[in-house]
């Protein structure tokens, strides 16, 4: 007879992030289609200097990538502002495992940056960076995820917008405070699919979010975008200090009441688990940024991606059913992963805890324990007659049928891959088992009065 019972819920934790050192290179990419840029070295065309942050072995400019492989991040700069505005940014998410790609293109005042140029800049530079993987004289060969985002501030974070429409090569897009851009972001917003998060200080005056980017996010076309409100956020404050940035906002936003560090570190609680999901494919990085945009005090947060399902188990007889349909499943047993143990459903063959993990098109989810404990599964009155001896056994079980109709019999294995079967009408059947390994294995008896299966043990 079978029992389960609710045992226990299996905490999943995210894996702790390593610390990396941070090394530092300089490549000057270059567009032969266009003009001008910054930088020379690239060849002919238009020069795009790219300062590039990365996961070290040590740190400094020109040393090894530590080993692995690490997915892209290109960020385009505020208006009037360069990349060393951004020490902040770099020297967290370098430290964390990705490496982070910053055009100096478009950077001065007079003449007026071309936000077109810088667009095509920044999607450039993530396609040539994805491409150094490749690339047998580059210190980033082998050593690059093929999974990348475009993240920029302001200016350009509306760059990121058009660098994002249409763009099958990268897996998100993130906006800090982004502006209005000529071409305008507003329009090319519903050419953006991919998922994105878009950041807004309530109190920024240089951008209003009513006149940029409201408009942007609910411009995106995206089926999972979410939007994050800063209560008492500036414009500036997700960069250092830096002087054309801060005279602006000094100017119009006279309602800011966090200071830098705070407005910085609300950003990352939220910014932190959406990085690890969709560059790092953490799915339970999910639920704890769904979990951030929830309850982060301080902030306010709109989205349009789905939930985490929660996932049960149900039981008939010994096949244990997740609840939830996903895309994928991975059943445990004794929090050990079971091999082949990928579909909705598994034959529990063994006493002991089962749970499972199932991933979803965004996220996963891990089911409660069960406890599984019988001693013959699936009893059943009418075929009492089938007796199933010695057990364990080493190398010939007996099978009794006292009902002398023929009976189908079948030996499976753990993973539910069967072993043997057949049919007898025989009183006793003798199954040769010397050669299997030694484990749990389960006899079903299939005839006219029903089904029952046993636990066999090869010792």
């Amino acid at each position: 007879m079978y029992k389960i019972l609710f045992f226990f819920t299996l905490t999943f934790s995210l894996n702790l992030v390593a610390q990396f050192q941070v090394g530092h290179t300089t490549i000057v990419f270059n567009d032969p289609a266009r003009t001008g840029g910054t930088g020379s070295g690239g060849g002919l065309g238009r020069q795009i200097q790219t300062e590039i942050y990365y996961p070290a072995t040590t740190a400094g400019d020109n040393v090894a990538v530590a080993s692995g492989q690490y997915p892209v991040i290109t960020f385009g700069h505020g208006f009037a502002m360069s990349w060393d505005a951004y020490t902040n940014i770099w020297q967290r998410y370098a430290a964390k495992g990705y490496i982070l790609a910053f055009p100096r293109t478009e950077g001065g005042l007079i003449p007026s940056p071309s936000h077109a140029d810088f667009g095509t800049d920044l999607r450039q530079v993530s396609d040539k960076m994805l491409n150094l993987n490749t690339t047998a004289s580059s210190i980033f060969n082998g050593k690059i995820l093929p999974r990348a985002a475009i993240m920029g501030h302001s200016m350009g974070g509306g760059a990121t917008i058009l660098a994002g429409a249409g763009n099958v090569n990268i897996v998100t897009i993130i906006g800090m405070a982004p502006a209005e851009t000529d071409p305008e972001a507003t329009l090319a917003a519903p050419n953006v699919t991919v998922p994105a998060l878009i950041f807004s200080g309530t109190a920024d005056g240089v951008t209003p979010a009513a006149d940029h980017h409201t408009p942007i996010y609910q411009g995106l076309a995206s089926t999972c975008k979410n939007f994050v409100n800063i209560t008492g956020g500036g414009h500036c404050f997700y960069a250092q200090t830096n002087f054309n940035c801060d005279f602006g906002e000094n100017t119009s936003s006279p309602n800011i009441s966090i200071n830098r560090a705070t407005q910085q570190q609300l950003t990352y609680t939220i910014l932190d688990p959406w990085l690890d999901y969709i560059l790092k494919e953490n799915c339970e990085a999910y639920a704890t940024f769904q979990n951030a945009m929830a309850t982060t005090t301080g902030t306010v947060g709109v989205t349009t991606c789905p939930l985490v399902p929660s996932v049960s188990i149900s039981a008939n007889s010994n096949v244990l059913t997740a609840s939830t349909t996903g895309v994928s499943y991975q059943w445990y047993f004794n929090n050990e992963p079971i091999s082949n143990a990928t579909n909705q459903s598994y034959t529990a063959i063994q006493d002991g805890n089962y749970s499972v993990s199932v991933t979803f098109q965004y996220g996963c989810a891990n089911s409660p324990a069960f406890n599984f404990s019988n001693e013959t599964i699936g009893f059943d009155e009418n075929l009492n007659v089938f007796k199933v001896y010695p057990n364990p056994a080493t190398n010939f079980i007996n099978i009794n049928n006292e009902s002398n109709r023929e009976a189908i019999y079948s030996l499976v294995d753990i993973s539910g891959r069967e072993i043997m079967t057949f049919s007898s009408s025989k009183n006793t059947e003798m199954l040769d088992i010397s050669k299997l390994s030694k484990g749990n294995y389960l006899l079903e008896v299939e005839s006219l009065q029903g089904r029952k299966t046993f636990r066999v043990v090869k010792d």
